[in-house]
């Protein structure tokens, strides 16, 4: 009996599979890769979607964006001031609902609602200042703030200026008394700058130990010092203590500086050159 063998198999179908599946989000943009069915069956291309950027909302003085309106209780300041805590731009401190309006070129507006005020400043590009925040209604005014203040500190360092021109500084001289013809020349040179640039000038002779005793040359050197200094200074105080004897003077305003006599020009004959007759 010849041997009977058979074979036989079994036929399964092909599982799906689903290798290598990736999911990346991070909202923008959003990407699904390698998205493939059975290996038989061909991969299909990767699919990419990116999101549409849009530009951001931003408002131009503050409160919310888009096309909502803005609030009118803040405080109104212009695009890039420097003034943020300024009580002079803090509309939103003023309770009343009408203020008093000054515009630009100082001339009075009259009494207006606030938010009127405020949305004038708004379409000029100005700054709402206020300038009495106690009356009734308050004052406020429409300016350039940044360019008021450095006005302001403009004729402020201007006043000081003048104010140091006209101030009157104090010199100070020392000589002894027995003082050589020479330094005693010099100090007086020195005495009449001082005295004509408006200087005060305060003269000192020092006694020093066994010195007292000449007070007498020491008091005829201050009244020598006096005199030769003349009308150009008056005597503002004085005083001869034993071992100190001081002497201040102060500019005569009544007396001019008389100034160098100017030289002839060169076209201007002088009353020496006159012919003589022939």
């Amino acid at each position: 009996m010849a041997a009977l063998s058979s074979t036989s198999s079994l036929f399964f179908p092909s599982r799906l599979t689903v290798p290598n599946l990736s999911f990346q989000s991070n909202l923008n943009p959003l990407r699904l890769n390698h998205l493939s069915t059975t290996p038989s069956s061909p991969s299909p291309q990767s699919l990419t979607t990116t999101s549409i950027s849009h530009s951001p909302i931003t408002a131009r003085y503050g409160g919310g964006g888009g096309n909502f309106p803005r609030s009118n209780s803040g405080d109104f300041r212009r695009k890039g001031g420097s003034n943020d805590n300024d009580p002079a731009l803090n509309i939103s401190s003023i309770r009343s609902e009408n203020v008093r309006l000054i515009d630009e070129k100082q001339n009075m507006i009259g009494i207006v609602p606030k938010y009127d005020a405020i949305q004038r400043a708004e379409d000029a590009e100005l700054d709402l200042v206020i300038l009495s925040p106690e009356a009734d209604p308050p004052v406020v005014r429409l300016m350039d703030y940044n360019k008021f203040k450095y006005e302001q500190q403009k004729k402020k360092r201007d006043q000081q200026k003048k104010s140091a021109a006209h101030r009157m500084d104090l010199k100070e001289l020392k000589m002894g008394y027995n003082i050589d013809v020479h330094d005693y020349s010099v100090r007086l040179k020195a005495a009449l700058k001082f005295l004509k640039a408006g200087d005060k000038v305060k003269v000192v002779v020092q006694l020093k130990g066994r010195e007292s005793d000449f007070r007498n040359k020491a008091i005829e050197l201050i009244r020598r010092f006096q005199s030769d200094i003349g009308e150009l200074a008056v005597e503002e105080s004085k005083s001869f203590r034993e071992r100190s004897m001081t002497l201040v003077m102060v500019p005569n305003k009544v007396v001019p500086i008389q100034k160098p006599p100017e030289s002839p020009k060169k076209n201007e004959t002088t009353a020496t050159e006159v012919s003589a007759p022939v």
